[in-house]
């Protein structure tokens, strides 16, 4: 199952604050910084975006196994784009049609699963502080004695192990209820600390919808979220019949030089975590929402108050760094502030972003072989980085002691199977101020602009987005966190021998 947000190594590793301890020896202080970005757009920023976006396209489409792609942005209130790239049948020659052509947008799913929720807290039919438990028809066993709370869930940070299987596994189908009753993943560590994200914390939470509402997950979203919204094309039901299934895009294996289509994904145990199908001017008509306070063309979904916890901060891995908004994740936390959702199933790659202080967002999806995932990203980055550009922090030259290097394990892992030290990353001094991390794609560089705090290097395109990685934790459990990937931690688990 790969139903995972925006995380990426490669080009970028791919957002009250949790307090961790910072290793005695190495404090954390922040970078210098250069000067935030207006939160303002520049007309010329917005100006001549979307034949950039035909460039970017144009380049992966040659080069990069992407078969199609839909973009769309949205920016005061209207829709700036919409275009569809490349094709939604290769075989037949059918190309995307950016209006009409359904992509999945895999765990961008959640943010409708999080709207769900909220409106069943405005209803006064769920406590974002009660546990879980109160709410459904199983039990989760407590964690030394402490339960996982509803906002637990929003912020990814019920303390469980994930769940894996193999592609076949999830092709079999079984209805999310049956699952989440019979599949509690072990609890690990105690909730609200530590985020590892969580597609059973998400289905859970779809299943509490479900529950309090006495509608079923699929009917709920369609009568309250996307009816209201003109959401005509968008549904979780699986697999997609009539119009919907005419107009779907296929997923692609790339073998031998050619793209071999692949029949529709089943993630039906885990239905409200990722089982969406959409079209790109479906998921405007949900940005142009959360941008408008809740509401479009007179209809609300969710009061202003809503929205704004929905986008707010909650829970932190890495001091310093952007964390977990509620349901969100925090890509920046300023210049302007940016959340947003990343999906990616076994054959769609999937961005939302959300600037709200510039009423501005974008939604991106990709079909083809392995390639498209890093498209997606590279994308991604590219309009971020057009629209509000950085500068590189200044380089740290004093001196300073080499924080602990070796072997890092992510903490999103399903820990009834065997760790893969295949999958760890490995850190490696290059010398006193450069880091070397190998893992999980192409070999990165990274140079120190603070204490324990380092800057990408390899692969950085002007304008950003840079990505940052911090040392943290104590000195019994060394972790990093990436500003990239604020869903996950990674603790220390094979030190470098001196």
């Amino acid at each position: 199952m790969k139903i995972f947000p925006n995380s990426h190594l490669s080009p970028r590793l791919a957002t009250a604050l949790f307090a961790a301890a910072t290793l005695p020896a190495l404090p954390v202080h922040a970078a210098p910084q250069p000067p935030a970005a207006s939160a303002e757009i520049e007309t010329g920023r917005t100006a001549g975006l979307e034949d950039f976006v035909d460039g970017v396209l144009a380049q992966q489409l040659a080069t990069r196994e992407v078969a199609g792609a839909v973009v769309t942005v949205v920016k005061g209130g209207k829709v700036l784009f919409t275009r569809g790239y490349g094709f939604a049948d290769v075989d037949r020659g059918i190309p995307v049609n950016g209006q009409k052509t359904l992509f999945r947008p895999g765990s961008v799913s959640k943010l409708i699963t999080w709207t769900g929720l909220m409106q069943q807290v405005e209803a006064g039919k769920v406590d974002l502080d009660a546990d879980v438990n109160r709410y459904i028809d199983f039990t989760i066993p407590p964690f030394e004695g402490q339960p996982i709370r509803v906002r637990d869930l929003l912020s990814h940070t019920p303390g469980m192990s994930d769940l894996r299987y193999d592609e076949k596994d999830w092709a079999k189908p079984e209805t999310y209820q049956s699952f989440l009753k019979t599949h509690i993943p072990e609890r690990l560590w105690a909730p609200g600390t530590e985020i590892s994200y969580s597609n059973y914390g998400a289905a859970l939470a779809g299943y509490i919808v479900e529950r309090v509402s006495g509608e079923a997950f699929p009917d709920y979203v369609t009568k309250h979220i996307f009816q209201p919204l003109g959401m005509t094309h968008t549904t979780f039901v699986e697999p997609l019949t009539g119009e919907n299934a005419a107009n779907m895009a296929l997923g692609y294996k790339f073998v031998d030089g050619r793209f071999e289509a692949k029949p529709y994904e089943r993630y039906d145990k885990i239905m409200p975590a990722g089982s969406a199908a959409s079209t790109a001017p479906d998921m405007a008509r949900f940005m142009l929402a959360m941008l408008g306070g809740g509401a479009l063309d007179g209809k609300r979904i969710l009061t202003p108050e809503s929205v704004a916890l929905l986008e707010s901060d909650s829970v932190a891995n890495a001091p310093g760094l952007p964390g977990m908004a509620h349901g969100f994740m925090v890509a920046r936390e300023k210049g302007p502030r940016l959340v947003g959702h990343g999906g990616n199933t076994m054959d769609f790659h999937s961005y939302l972003l959300l600037a709200p202080e510039a009423d501005l967002g974008f939604f991106v999806s990709y079909t083809g072989g392995e390639g498209s995932y890093g498209a997606r990203t590279e994308l991604s980055d590219a309009i971020i980085g057009r629209l509000f550009p950085q500068q590189p922090a200044q380089r740290w030259t004093q001196a300073s002691q080499t924080p602990p290097l070796g072997a890092y394990r992510s903490n999103r892992r399903d820990y009834s199977r065997p760790a893969d030290p295949e999958g760890d990353l490995k850190l490696s001094a290059i010398d006193e101020h450069r880091i070397l991390v190998e893992g999980h794609g192409p070999k990165t560089v990274w140079e120190q602009i603070g204490p324990n705090l380092y800057e990408q290097a390899t692969g950085a395109r002007e304008g950003g987005p840079y990505d940052q990685m911090l040392f943290y934790g104590d000195a019994s459990d060394p972790r990093i966190g990436f500003a990239s990937q604020p869903h996950v931690a990674y603790h220390l688990v094979k030190p470098v021998q001196p």
